[in-house]
């Protein structure tokens, strides 16, 4: 269950992690749209994918243009908003001073668990809204991708859902191929 809190900006955010406000919640928290929302606990299945895509992502990209990452922050300072996807390619650059902007980011990907709807309404909306140029939410209870292109105002204008045995590749790597009966089937 997400759980929402007052109104926060994106600085005044900052500022509450660097006073270490949120050092004894126990769980994820990430800043959508301004409200604090606390995270269901990922299970098994959810660590297996995120594992899984994290591996395939760092084995698969140009590691001279891209950095992948795992469930850190992307800053969307126009929404008041700090997601952190469960993996997401960004582009190859040094991030101390700021997280990754919509504009670094080549591919986002969120795996949903118990998290489906919200991944499909409101952060799909929010990576189009940015002009994140790939999101793809790995289905966990369906066994299928939805893959999200083309983002144009608040959503995208390409969704496709992909199933086993289908192969697929991020926009930004197109040999970096995703075999989706692995991901899902896989031993």
């Amino acid at each position: 269950m997400i759980r929402k809190t007052t109104r926060t900006t994106l600085p005044e955010y900052d500022s509450l992690v660097r006073k270490g406000v949120f050092d004894d919640i126990v769980g994820k928290i990430e800043l959508i749209r301004g409200a604090v929302v606390e995270v269901n606990p990922a299970g098994p299945v959810h660590d297996d994918y995120v594992t899984y895509l994290t591996n395939w992502s760092v084995m698969s990209r140009d590691a001279s243009k891209t950095y992948v990452t795992s469930q850190t922050g992307m800053e969307l300072p126009e929404l008041d908003s700090r997601p952190e996807p469960d993996v997401f390619w960004v582009r190859k650059a040094r991030y101390r001073s700021h997280h990754p902007l919509a504009s670094d980011v080549q591919l986002a990907i969120e795996v949903a668990d118990s998290s489906f709807e919200n991944d499909l309404r409101v952060k799909r909306q929010m990576y189009a809204e940015a002009g994140v140029i790939e999101y793809w939410i790995v289905d966990c209870q369906s066994k299928c991708i939805h893959v999200f292109r083309n983002a144009s105002g608040t959503d995208y204008q390409s969704h496709s859902v992909l199933n086993s045995p289908e192969k697929l590749s991020p926009l930004i790597a197109s040999d970096a191929i995703l075999d989706v009966q692995d991901l899902f089937d896989g031993e």
